[in-house]
């Protein structure tokens, strides 16, 4: 212990570092080839739009946008943020419900921050998103890990933990979920919905990845089904850039005022100018063209994956069939572990997230995360064929090891 370690407080002996972001460092390399970060594909960023966007916000607004800023966020962008839900997901969503946030990570650090008391129970998925883990173990809650499926959200599992622990707070990912890639059935969607009817408990429905479907139907969002009970998370990051950090909170009044408070105690707002970047780029183009692009280019990406799986991987691995979002889940054959392909699969520059960081009790070594989003089906299939070599490396020497155990 040195003598810096005597003054940090208690609860930040329990918040995880990133693991994904730990390997991001490797993974610049630029011999790498990563399917490890969360990462939208830059290629698709409309660098010109907003570079455009910027100079038609200075030679307009430049002085006003340059001062501060309303903490609930700049009017116009939140009045675009409503429409497209009304327009879009026929939601109701009035404009003093939406609080820009730095990102949706803040917003779960505001809800923390105004929810949780230390070992406050906290439903969530298993696997879950470690950037949900991080913020609620900032403010030490007490995970109840519920596992999902291709399905959903097992309800079971859910009702028990419901009765036995009345949680404060359920998380929840619904569309494209991170890690898995799975979404919700509409069937387990009205489940979840009907069990938490008359509960004390708030769902947060986190949807940044709810724009990027590239086959099959839009689900019902939480807020639909269960109006009174869901907050809902949104984010600029995967359908436009994450450079910006624009997020936002949809909240019922009573708890907006709470966040709001929170909201001016951590950073008085969220940057202005940002918020206008995006608010005069959503005037001046049709952002719906630049998600169909984005759609298209996952989705093309994505059966590259599930193509160069099918080729180069062993049988006995598992995956998962998302129809959007940008993330595959894998499973290993049994006696495999995923911090073994890890290291011999980077011994070949191929990187990838272990399993283990998405779980908050016990963990599942044979496990692993596969991002699609930014490497080209070229790299795809290279780096695919790199990591198949090291899954069949790995079971030729534990079925070696398991010879050799029985002479």
């Amino acid at each position: 212990m040195t003598e810096l370690d005597r003054i940090f407080s208690d609860r930040i002996a329990d918040v995880p570092r990133s693991f994904i972001r730990e390997i991001l460092k490797v993974a610049m390399d630029p011999g790498v080839i990563s399917f490890a970060g969360g990462l939208p594909n830059r290629e698709l960023f409309p660098v010109a739009a907003l570079k455009d966007a910027t100079a038609r916000l200075f030679d307009d607004h430049g002085r006003d946008v340059l001062q501060y800023g309303s903490s609930e966020g700049h009017p116009g962008l939140r009045e675009q943020i409503s429409a497209r839900y009304r327009e879009k997901a026929n939601l109701d969503v009035p404009v003093e419900d939406i609080l820009i946030t730095s990102g949706s990570q803040q917003g779960l650090d505001l809800l923390g921050k105004v929810i949780l008391n230390d070992g406050d129970p906290v439903v969530i998925e298993e696997p879950g998103y470690l950037g949900a883990i991080q913020a609620f173990s900032m403010y030490r809650a007490r995970f109840l890990p519920v596992p999902v499926s291709e399905e959903g959200m097992d309800v079971d599992a859910l009702r028990a933990e419901l009765a036995e622990h009345r949680p404060k707070l359920m998380y929840t990912v619904p569309n494209f979920q991170n890690p898995s890639g799975i979404s919700y059935s509409e069937a387990n969607r009205s489940e979840l919905a009907q069990v938490l009817e008359g509960t004390q408990t708030l769902l947060i429905e986190d949807d940044p990845y709810g724009d990027l479907r590239f086959r099959g139907q839009p689900k019902s969002s939480f807020l639909k089904l269960l109006p009174e009970h869901t907050v809902l998370l949104g984010s600029f990051s995967k359908s436009l850039v994450p450079g910006l950090r624009l997020g936002w909170i949809v909240a019922p009044p009573p708890l907006m005022q709470k966040l709001l408070a929170a909201k001016q105690a951590t950073d008085l707002h969220t940057s202005h100018f940002t918020q206008g970047i995006v608010h005069q780029y959503l005037r001046d183009n049709d952002p719906e063209a630049h998600i169909a692009v984005i759609r298209e280019v996952y989705g093309r990406q994505c059966r590259a994956m599930q193509d160069a799986m099918r080729e180069y991987f062993p049988p006995e691995v598992q995956a998962t069939d998302p129809e959007g979002g940008m993330f595959l889940w894998a499973e290993l054959p049994a006696g495999l572990t995923a911090m073994d392909l890890f290291q011999r699969a980077f011994e070949d520059k191929v990187v990838f997230v272990p399993g283990d960081p998405f779980y908050v009790r016990g963990s599942r070594h044979s496990t692993l995360r596969l991002n699609f989003s930014c490497a080209d089906t070229e790299t795809i299939f290279v780096g695919m064929e790199r990591l198949g070599r090291a899954i069949h490396s790995l079971m030729d020497t534990a079925s070696q090891s398991i010879a050799a155990d029985g002479r």
